[in-house]
């Protein structure tokens, strides 16, 4: 993160149990985005630590957290349990809503991998209180019967070189209600480690907060 950047450690409540995750704020701000991490991951990915400070450049304070203790995470059924993930990116949410710093800005989701889909069961619970989801490689058919019910505009990012997850991608944006695009980024693979792939990733998803962030004020 850029030395201008303010960084806050904040731990999240939940289910009895305390999650760590980390706030990173710009001088000023435009929304709030919390990062929802995929299988195997945690609030230290690299890669959406970099689409982080992307963002954090661009205005939008960013927070990443622990969806699950490390006990917690060594039962592989909880790393896929959506509606558990979910109620954890809830938890986070309101427990951002009472700081300070960010509580009156417009709120959006940024999932990687299954972390996605938590994040779409999260926005669809939640309904008008988030303003804009994006997913990155990730998983929204996972959210299955309760796509139809997200109300944020949702922005699907996928690699042309990640052909089934495409397959998967459009098979979830078809159960979509609300409004929502797919964007496929050329010459990407899952992890979108190519030369400038996760850089374009950033511009997209910071384009969509941009937009949608400015309708919900």
């Amino acid at each position: 993160m850029a030395q201008t950047h303010e960084e806050i450690d904040l731990a999240v409540s939940a289910d009895a149990v305390s999650l760590p995750g980390t706030l990173f704020l710009a001088p000023e701000l435009k929304g709030l985005v919390l990062f929802v991490h995929g299988s195997g991951s945690s609030r230290f990915s690299r890669r959406n630590r970099a689409v982080a400070s992307d963002l954090v450049d661009r205005g939008f304070a960013s927070f990443l957290f622990d969806l699950l203790t490390e006990r917690e995470a060594m039962d592989r059924r909880n790393v896929f349990d959506i509606p558990l993930l979910a109620t954890r990116v809830m938890a986070a949410t309101t427990s951002l809503s009472r700081q300070h710093q960010v509580r009156d800005l417009p709120v959006g989701y940024f999932g990687a991998s299954t972390g996605a889909a938590a994040a779409l069961l999260a926005a669809a619970e939640i309904g008008d209180g988030i303003s804009a989801v994006v997913s990155r490689g990730g998983r929204p058919d996972l959210a299955g019967e309760d796509l139809p019910q997200v109300t944020a505009p949702t922005l699907l990012i996928v690699g042309s070189l990640d052909g089934q997850v495409i397959d998967l991608n459009r098979a979830a944006q078809a159960r979509l209600t609300c409004e929502n695009r797919l964007e496929i980024v050329e010459g990407a693979t899952h992890l979108f480690e190519e030369p400038g792939k996760l850089e374009e990733v950033s511009r997209l998803a910071g384009d969509w907060f941009d937009e949608h962030f400015r309708k919900s004020l």
